[in-house]
């Protein structure tokens, strides 16, 4: 067969010789519409119009195009002395210009390549921060206080010239002040407030000008003051010495912004209600505040803190004392936006400009709390500092240009002492073989605690004064303490190990530990039922903790109490059960239900933060509880029946006890005592 355009009628092979419009004649030549008209125009590019139709009704046959072509190419290269090819002349005959295409797809094909490259390269940078820098690498340390004892809560003027500080220099904590540089401190409140500690928010600051030192306080007496959170306010008194006096009544914290034209802060009442107010100078004035966020039930909002350039506001939110992250949210309101993903104890964030953040956080494994910090637009953590440096407080002056912070090494050690009716005694240190013991529990003639070694930690038993270790796990961290069955034949125990929290039970002598539960979110200390067929214990359901029962023959968890319940403890009779409600403020309510879960009725007990373990005495209807200010507590024994209460013991300022148990016997008492060192450090960073 032939060639089938040779066959073709003339009329067809016109018809497909015919370019009909600018758009086609601007596609077979590979050049655009205002190229091609203007060779129509200045260069007679041979293009026909329909006589009857609209001037822009055009066509153009291939074969005349081709021939004009080369004929335009002929005429450059003869001008042109050489074999040069007009700027906007196609390469070759228009015949030929199929290999355009393939050529401009590998061209098209590399450029794509070579842009991904980019920005596989430019999205890794960004991921791994290639050029982040250390904010604190090249500063100049400085310590600015030497004393024994305990330092905390630093804080520093917005010119960096002041920084003030808690301190127990003189026998009872008080509010220090000093300039930078000059060697000199001076207590401003002399004993004349009796509770000033509070490791969970800044109780410290300065007034815009700095001519003021604010600090929180909680001043018990008022009337439903734990139920609201109304004992705690904020005072001041002058930097150069005078009378304290009230500054934000009903305030727990709060932030001025840099030009000090807007104030940010919370109350004390549930869900920490955050506020924003403009212009004021007073506290008489904050009737014009606009609240602006509430922390959902359960959870603390704390540490507000303006950017820069006010945009925003962060504060540190969750579940106390050890589930929290920074957020942020716009001054007007609205949804917050997570900026850390630590689930750990944070606090103390400070801004150096408005991308810079640092602030105290805990790893993982519950070691720390360390210097961390972080590009907010990123969002990627650096931790800054050695495991060798705990941090417990962090300020920074308004130019980002200073920071000051209390380095702290804190000792964990336990006491015995009596409480069976006999004369006060006082309590004698309890010799073990660990470097740190906590979290005590008493069996029948044996103690068991809690030590740490690096990032894990172990069960220990002390037994007729010899210690064996009865339990440990790489990287573990132990959640409460320790729960002994009611014939002390049993100890079950939770903890945190691998990302995953896991409820023991394991023999009084450590043989055969085995894993109760793997699938709870386990909360506080574990507690035995009476009939030793179960454990009760708080389970985080849906970011509330609620008490549920773990059977011990393999039956599921059932949920028991389905409110914020934490820490039970059954009594004796096995009647009912006590246990702790949701801070509210620096306080907590103490209920009870029955078996059935119904509720169970208690005198009035509402106790300071810090504060949750409770005991019952053998004989029934007694409780020991751990009451006073947040960091110093005295035992306290009540009467459920009668509600009359009886002080246990009478320790000095300086005895923090973080928990406790009763023996068996009830007539004595394992403390575990918390003695903090700290000094305030100063560090001097170079210019961004």
């Amino acid at each position: 067969m032939g060639d089938p355009s040779l066959s073709a009628p003339p009329s067809e092979r016109l018809f497909e010789d015919r370019l009909d419009s600018w758009k086609e004649i601007a596609s077979y030549l590979n050049r655009d519409v205002t190229t091609v008209q203007r060779w129509e125009k200045r260069e007679g590019m041979p293009v026909h119009r329909h006589l009857h139709d609209r001037m822009g009704s055009v066509y153009a046959s291939r074969a005349e195009l081709d021939a004009w072509m080369r004929g335009r190419n002929l005429q450059a290269r003869h001008e042109n002395g050489n074999n040069a090819v007009p700027a906007d002349a196609p390469a070759q005959s228009p015949k030929l210009s199929s290999a355009f295409p393939v050529k401009r797809r590998f061209v098209l094909l590399l450029a794509a390549a070579a842009v991904g490259m980019a920005i596989g390269a430019i999205l890794w940078l960004e991921r791994t921060e290639r050029f982040w820098r250390n904010p604190i690498a090249d500063a100049q340390f400085q310590t600015v206080t030497d004393f024994d004892g305990v330092e905390q809560a630093a804080a520093i003027s917005r010119d960096g010239h002041l920084v003030s500080f808690l301190s127990d220099r003189d026998g009872h904590m008080d509010v220090w002040v000093t300039q930078v540089g000059s060697g000199e401190f001076h207590n401003l409140t002399h004993g004349s407030v009796q509770e000033l500690a509070n490791p969970s928010i800044r109780t410290l600051g300065f007034s815009p000008d700095s001519s003021l030192v604010t600090f929180w306080v909680r001043r018990p007496g008022r009337p439903n003051a734990a139920q609201t959170g109304g004992d705690i306010g904020i005072w001041a008194v002058p930097t150069l010495g005078g009378e304290p006096r009230p500054y934000l009544e009903d305030v727990a914290e709060f932030d001025w912004t840099r030009d000090s034209s807007r104030l940010a802060y919370h109350t004390p009442g549930p869900g920490d209600p955050l506020f924003v107010s403009s212009g004021i100078q007073n506290s008489n004035q904050r009737s014009a505040a606009t609240p602006i966020y509430k922390a959902p039930p359960g959870l603390h909002s704390h540490f507000p803190l303006w950017a820069p350039d006010a945009e925003f506001l962060y504060f540190v939110q969750g579940e106390l004392p050890d589930k929290l992250d920074i957020w942020r949210i716009r001054p007007t309101g609205g949804t917050p936006e997570r900026i850390t993903s630590h689930t750990g104890l944070v606090s103390y964030p400070v801004l150096l400009d408005r991308r810079t953040l640092i602030y105290l956080a805990s790893d993982s494994d519950g070691s720390g709390p360390w210097l961390y910090s972080m590009d907010v637009e990123r969002r990627i953590p650096h931790r800054l500092t050695s495991r060798f440096d705990r941090y417990t407080s962090l300020a920074t002056s308004a130019d980002g240009r200073r920071l000051v912070a209390t380095l702290a090494s804190p000792k964990r050690t336990l006491w015995r002492l009596r409480i069976d009716g006999s004369p006060a005694e006082a309590p004698a240190p309890i010799s073990l073989t660990t470097s740190t013991g906590f979290s005590p529990r008493l069996g029948t003639n044996y103690l068991l605690y809690v030590s740490a070694t690096g990032a894990s930690e172990s069960i220990w038993k002390l037994t007729n004064g010899t210690t064996t270790e009865l339990w440990n796990g790489q990287g573990a961290q132990v959640i409460g303490g320790p729960a002994i069955s009611p014939d002390g034949q049993y100890v079950a125990f939770s903890v945190r190990q691998r990302g995953q929290t896991l409820l023991y039970l394991v023999h009084a002598d450590g043989s055969n530990p085995r894993v109760v539960s793997d699938s709870l979110d386990l909360q506080g200390d574990p507690a035995w039922t009476p009939d030793s067929q179960s454990i009760t214990s708080a389970v985080d359901d849906h970011g509330t903790p609620q008490l549920f029962r773990v059977p011990l023959d393999g039956r599921p968890p059932v949920p028991f109490l389905r409110e914020y319940s934490v820490n039970p403890v059954w009594s004796p009779d096995a009647h009912f059960v006590v246990y702790s409600g949701p801070d509210i403020g620096t306080t907590f309510s103490v209920k009870a239900v029955t078996a059935a879960a119904a509720p169970h009725s208690l005198p009035k007990l509402t106790l300071t933060r810090g504060a949750r373990h409770v005991a019952f005495l053998p004989r029934g209807g007694q409780l020991v509880i751990l009451r006073g200010e947040i960091q110093h507590k005295n035992l306290w024994q009540i009467d459920l029946a009668t509600g009359a209460e009886r002080q246990l013991t009478n320790l000095p300022p300086e005895f923090d006890i973080r928990d406790f148990d009763i023996s068996p016997d009830g007539r004595e008492v394992v403390i575990e005592r918390v003695q903090e060192r700290s000094n305030v450090v100063l560090m001097d960073l170079p210019v961004r």
